[in-house]
């Protein structure tokens, strides 16, 4: 007897749980090593475990397989080294709430539906109550680097379905973190030097790299192949209320009233959407 598959909206949802959890982890490791040292100890450790898994093949690849792992590589190692950036100059709640915007928008790019679209504003609304009162105290060099991390979330929503229909199973994935490591590690050691390889450093790195890449950048990839890219961008709009549960168990962060009524509003959104019968859902 066959096990069942496991619904792409499961993949999604378990991955945006274990990237906020990571997420927690590493605001305590961005203490001892930056943000540029930690988000490349992450994607460094994540390499070998990937590769491990997925083993890929690059035989009788096409010229325009290699352009679209490289290009997705390079939106992710981009896309991290922005989101960890911003998280220095602002409060991860603001950081999170403008990156967002990026996901937001390709979903309301991507619809055709007054409900979706009405799905995708309550989102948004969402997103700014649960964070909105932080908004005052930001820093326009961190707003620029989370709103850049939020343009690249978008193209890694797509890059990301285009690799996976391009490689089986994981294999784009692992050789796209290759490309990704390249690009950030010499940024890493600039930044963090020796304190890199430091067994605290190096435990701790190799628990949110699978927590914030191993483990959601593999179920993402899996579920877009069987996941229209506008419904998966409503589902992460559970990152916030996520992060913000994670926030709390792991760094004592409180919420405010505001902030679970924003909560509520999210989760309204993503079931509408994902009830959206497949033959009405947004197309690419």
């Amino acid at each position: 007897m066959r096990a069942p598959r496991v619904p792409p909206t499961a993949m999604v949802l378990g991955g945006v749980v274990s990237v906020q959890f990571g997420g927690a982890l590493a605001a305590q490791l961005i203490e001892k090593l930056g943000a540029v040292g930690t988000v490349s100890l992450r994607l460094a450790l994540a390499v070998p475990i990937l590769l491990v898994i997925a083993r890929p093949g690059l035989k009788q690849r096409t010229k325009r397989d290699f352009l679209a792992v490289v290009a997705f590589g390079i939106v992710l190692g981009l896309m991290n080294l922005s989101f960890y950036l911003s998280l220095e100059r602002l409060p991860l709640g603001v950081a999170v709430t403008i990156e967002f915007i990026g996901p937001l928008g390709l979903a309301a790019a991507m619809s055709r539906k007054r409900r979706d679209l009405i799905a995708v504003a309550g989102a948004a609304l969402g997103v700014v109550l649960v964070n909105g009162h932080e908004l005052s105290a930001v820093n326009w060099l961190g707003v620029a680097f989370a709103g850049l991390a939020g343009v690249l979330w978008a193209c890694y929503i797509l890059l990301s379905a285009e690799t996976g229909r391009r490689f089986a199973q994981l294999d784009g994935l692992a050789l796209a973190i290759v490309v990704s490591a390249l690009i950030t590690t010499p940024f890493g050691f600039a930044s963090a030097g020796s304190e890199l390889l430091h067994w605290h450093s190096l435990v701790a790195g190799l628990a949110i790299a699978v927590l914030s890449s191993v483990l959601p950048y593999s179920l993402e990839t899996l579920a877009l192949r069987r996941m229209k890219p506008a419904v998966f961008g409503i589902l992460m709009s559970l990152e916030p209320a996520v992060g913000a549960t994670a926030g709390f168990l792991i760094l004592s962060q409180r919420l405010a009233v505001i902030q679970l009524a924003g909560m509520a509003c999210v989760v309204a959104a993503s079931i509408a959407i994902t009830r959206t019968p497949a033959s009405e859902a947004p197309d690419i």
